[in-house]
């Protein structure tokens, strides 16, 4: 084959693989990295507001209103700077007040960042909350999550008082798709959460997830345990202490977040069931009195259902 052939060949031979290159990245959908938004919050508070504002700027509608705050959990101390507040900025108008009392609800929420900090080889993140609250579906939610980043998990059973504790976190770790590490029931949680960290450490995985016994918070015995199983899991080494915090319990609430503040540091609540909730501003009350910052919100039963916490959003919703 002479010179002027080959070069023909060549020319077509480029041609070619050129359309095929663009064919494909024609053809190719993007990648979708958006990130998830939480669904709105189901709360009555938006609409108690209209009903008092539709009144007009009357001393009865911040009687109101006051009313209304208090029904959706902000607190006491919230709603009556929240309702100072906006009086003092001296509205003229429903939607004056409408969005001063949205701009106040907002600034009870403190400034902090909010993401999941995952340090350490591996990164340890112990998660405690009393019973019902939906721990261990946060816990197996967490797991995927890091999953799906790339991330290499192991878990640890150290709720070993709970008949069957062990057996349902070995489940969801099997449907994640992650190494759980129990011990017997009964045994030592502090046991437990040591092997776990000391097991993820000689299989080089990322993360450790430390379940935890879902204690009474007034049982001053057990958060002596709870303080045992921070230590071994590594003390102030450890990334995350994470609540988890159930929103249907109202003022509730806060006790446990005080009880368990008290026993280690939290450095996070994760508020499940607030799908089920008309309140919601327990949020609020949280983060005003406790300065912890709500990092996380389940709002089901499913895998994915687990968002990053959204405080202009969340106000948003509440006001809805």
């Amino acid at each position: 084959m002479d010179g002027p052939v080959l070069i023909i060949v060549a020319v077509v031979v480029v041609a070619l693989v050129v359309g095929l290159v663009l064919w494909q990245r024609s053809s190719t959908r993007p990648v979708d990295d958006t990130v998830p938004v939480a669904p709105p919050v189901r709360s009555v508070l938006g609409s108690a507001i209209r009903r008092a504002l539709a009144s007009g700027l009357e001393e009865a509608t911040w009687e109101e209103i006051e009313s209304a705050l208090l029904a959706a959990d902000v607190g006491v101390d919230a709603t009556s700077d929240v309702v100072s507040s906006v009086r003092q900025s001296l509205p003229r108008a429903a939607e004056e007040a409408r969005a001063a009392i949205r701009n106040a609800l907002r600034a009870e929420l403190v400034e902090a960042d909010r993401s999941l900090e995952l340090a350490g080889s591996p990164a340890t993140v112990v998660v405690v909350g009393v019973n019902g609250t939906g721990k261990t579906t946060t816990i197996a939610k967490l797991a995927k999550r890091f999953q799906d980043s790339g991330k290499t998990v192991t878990l640890g059973a150290a709720d070993t008082f709970r008949a069957a504790a062990g057996e349902q976190l070995q489940t969801w770790g099997e449907r994640v798709g992650s190494q759980v590490v129990r011990g017997q029931e009964g045994g030592d949680p502090a046991a437990v959460a040591y092997d776990t960290v000391e097991s993820a450490k000689a299989r080089g995985m990322d993360v450790v997830i430390i379940d935890t016994a879902g204690r009474l918070h007034g049982k001053k015995n057990l958060m002596a345990e709870l303080q045992k199983i921070y230590r071994v899991a590594g003390g102030d080494e450890v990334s995350e202490v994470l609540l988890v915090l159930d929103a249907t319990a109202g003022q509730n609430g806060l006790a446990q977040v005080r009880e368990f503040s008290d026993a280690i540091p939290i450095s996070g609540i994760v508020l499940t069931k607030l799908d089920g909730t008309a309140k919601g501003g327990i949020v609020i009350a949280i983060e005003r009195s406790l300065d912890v910052p709500v990092k996380l919100v389940g709002t089901g039963e499913g895998l994915d259902d687990l968002f990053d916490f959204d405080p202009d959003a969340f106000v948003d919703s509440l006001m809805e």
